[in-house]
């Protein structure tokens, strides 16, 4: 499973008779302890070619995700990189969203997703527009959450810039129990990437990298970059398609160095690698900066270029690291204490609306922006789940210090109830959405 949804399912554990809400739903695409759950799909499900073409309907999703009805609940847990945290919930109610991203390629990455490089001019100029308007409804209703919950520093300063709201920072559960060293194991001379193919995650860099430096490279993962990945790559790059968990860390038990290149949100296959022993060489923006600690627990890069990584990558395999100290930093980022200081945030909003003062849990108004394009689909290849509003809630306050290093425990998920997110519409005109006019 990608990381949302293991965000999802550490939720889920803790209200297990909540139904799950969500845009569309692969059977046998996530954990099956979420398969047994009750899941409730919009119409984007029954729309054709909606597993593998997703994006078609990005304007679509608002209307979709509105017309969910949660009357029958009085908490919705929403986890968002999308449309989820828009969910309406009835007066009374409570909105809980964790909130993985507020939509790139909305904001302030069009061009990776949608840029004449990736879909042609013409399909560009055309989406363009679409963006501008799914940017200010997204904008628009980021009030429907009463709090918000991120999965970094560096996701809470986005929530505060785009949404104007707070955001408190929860990061995501990952697994220490699966996820270990293995002492009888041996490193072995090659670096690993595990990651969709799609542009922002510059594997471009890390090819070119590896190859300069004359060192294997294995590739987990699948996506819309893999044939022009493909073309830059030498005998010495292998690309595994995707792979099962114990595969991946039967991998990460043994290669020289994880290798993340891109700026992630926050970014789990790091901390994972960590969790298992293994160094970690990523770009020093992001979620990096507070998953890996620079000369202790991997090399951070502070230049995007593959000389820059070129030199990391001989920083790395000349080091001598210890690995339990790496594993020691990924157990504060364990799946425990998510789920612990997730239910106190849980608890905080719920004392909150029993207070007098709290008034302004029943003061949602009930727009639903029919006329709003929506956005969604995920960057990533594989088979769409989407986030989706659940019954429980999932706040997340922004914190704008995209530097602290040292995990806050928290992360995303979607929830059994839907998800409202509200959203002032970004005053100060500092949204890098799209522009329409723009050709």
């Amino acid at each position: 499973m990608r990381g949302g949804e293991k965000v999802l399912e550490a939720i889920a554990e803790l209200y297990p008779d909540a139904p799950i809400f969500t845009l569309l739903h692969v059977k046998g695409s996530v954990s099956a302890a979420l398969e047994r759950r009750r899941i409730v799909c919009s119409f984007v499900q029954h729309l054709p070619g909606a597993a593998r073409h997703y994006r078609t309907y990005l304007p679509l999703f608002p209307t979709a995700v509105e017309q969910f009805t949660f009357d029958a609940y009085d908490l919705v847990i929403s986890t968002s990189h999308c449309v989820a945290k828009s969910v309406i919930v009835p007066a009374g109610a409570v909105h809980l969203c964790y909130c993985h991203s507020p939509m790139r390629y909305a904001w302030d990455q069009f061009d990776a997703y949608f840029g004449p490089d990736q879909v042609g001019v013409v399909r560009s100029r055309l989406l363009r527009p679409v963006l501008a308007r799914l940017a200010r409804w997204d904008a628009a209703t980021a009030y429907r959450a009463h709090r918000f919950l991120a999965n970094s520093h560096y996701v809470a300063g986005r929530i505060a810039r785009y949404y104007n709201r707070p955001a408190t920072v929860v990061y995501p559960p990952v697994d220490t129990e699966f996820y270990q060293p293995e002492p009888a194991r041996r490193s072995e001379p090659f670096f690993l990437v595990v990651s969709a193919l799609v542009p922002y995650k510059r594997l471009d860099v890390a090819i070119r990298a590896c190859d300069a430096v004359g060192v294997p490279l294995k590739i987990v993962g699948r996506g819309p970059e893999e044939a022009r990945l493909r073309a830059l790559t030498t005998k010495r790059v292998e690309f595994l398609g995707w792979r099962t968990d114990e595969e991946i860390r039967s991998l990460s038990q043994t290669c020289t160095a994880v290798l993340m290149p891109g700026v992630e949100d926050f970014g789990m296959v790091p901390v994972e690698a960590q969790a298992c022993g293994r160094p970690v060489v990523a770009y020093a923006e992001g979620g990096a900066l507070e998953s890996v600690i620079d000369g202790t627990t991997g090399v951070l890069v502070k230049e995007l270029s593959v000389e820059a990584f070129a030199a990391a990558l001989r920083e790395v395999s000349a080091q001598e690291f210890d690995p339990a100290v790496i594993r020691r930093h990924a157990e504060s980022f364990s799946r425990p204490r998510f789920q612990r200081e997730f239910q106190q945030q849980m608890a905080e909003v719920l004392a909150a609306r029993t207070d007098a003062t709290a008034g302004r849990f029943n003061d949602t108004p009930d727009r639903r922006n029919p006329a709003l394009w929506e956005d969604a689909a995920r960057t990533e290849p594989t088979p769409p789940r989407e986030e989706a509003a659940r019954t429980e809630p999932t706040t997340e306050r922004l914190s704008d210090n995209p530097h602290r290093r040292y995990p806050a425990p928290g992360e995303e998920a979607a929830r059994t109830e839907p998800t409202t997110e509200r959203l002032n519409d970004n005053p100060d005109g500092r949204s890098p959405a799209p522009r329409e006019d723009k050709q």
